[in-house]
């Protein structure tokens, strides 16, 4: 299998979404971030490594792929899995929990979507009804035709030059958004095939999860 055209997921600490629970096919590479490990015990899926300092947890898993990180460290659990992941070769990231709960973790994660975006991959994060991405220079994410309810479009920082957005209810041609101020903010979906892209800078798209996250992605990574 090349690591390339498959899915690192990474799960956190989750709410046990029917809806959100990982079937990885052959290739693809499951890690559990610390307490993510009894989320994916719940839904019945065995990861391939179990990595975090296991705070949250409580405990060390039983498990023959353990990786444990000291309680003080520059790096989040998460961010030393998505790591792991690039390590591997993978270029494809699903990140499940991280939304919700601690408002500098979710922060945190959101980031990591634009850290993906600069390392010339990809990430999605979903979780809470809430499912995120992010593009950078020269990048475009399509939606299907299916999507309904609301899309908010954010600059990362600075300036993204050469947005726009079409087959929403408020379009952009070619226009800036800055990171001080939420011009993108509770755009909608018109039943009809959605296009963002951006020629320069970072764009953070976040999206209503509506139960359905999984069946889009190969068209959003299709573009």
């Amino acid at each position: 299998m090349d690591p390339v055209s498959n899915i690192c997921y990474i799960v956190g600490a989750m709410s046990l979404t029917p809806s959100l629970r990982p079937y990885p096919a052959p290739g693809d590479y499951v890690i559990a971030a610390d307490r993510g490990f009894d989320s994916l015990m719940a839904y019945g899926v065995m990861p391939d490594l179990a990595v975090g300092d296991f705070d949250s947890l409580g405990h060390r898993p039983n498990h023959p792929n353990v990786i444990q990180l000291p309680a003080e460290k520059d790096d989040t659990d998460m961010v030393y899995a998505i790591r792991k992941g690039l390590e591997l070769g993978y270029r494809r990231f699903i990140l499940l929990g991280g939304v919700g709960g601690r408002l500098e973790h979710t922060l945190g994660n959101l980031q990591l979507l634009d850290w993906l975006a600069f390392h010339g991959a990809q990430g999605f994060l979903a979780g809470e009804k809430t499912a995120a991405t992010c593009i950078r220079g020269e990048g475009t994410v399509t939606f299907p035709a299916s999507m309904c309810g609301y899309l908010s479009v954010f600059c990362n920082s600075g300036s993204a030059e050469g947005v726009t957005l079409s087959g929403l209810k408020y379009p952009l041609e070619n226009d800036t958004l800055t990171g001080d101020f939420p011009l993108g903010v509770s755009n909608q979906f018109l039943g009809c095939e959605a296009v963002v892209s951006v020629r320069k800078g970072s764009l953070l798209l976040l999206w209503e999860d509506q139960g359905d996250f999984y069946s889009r992605l190969p068209r959003l990574w299709a573009k």
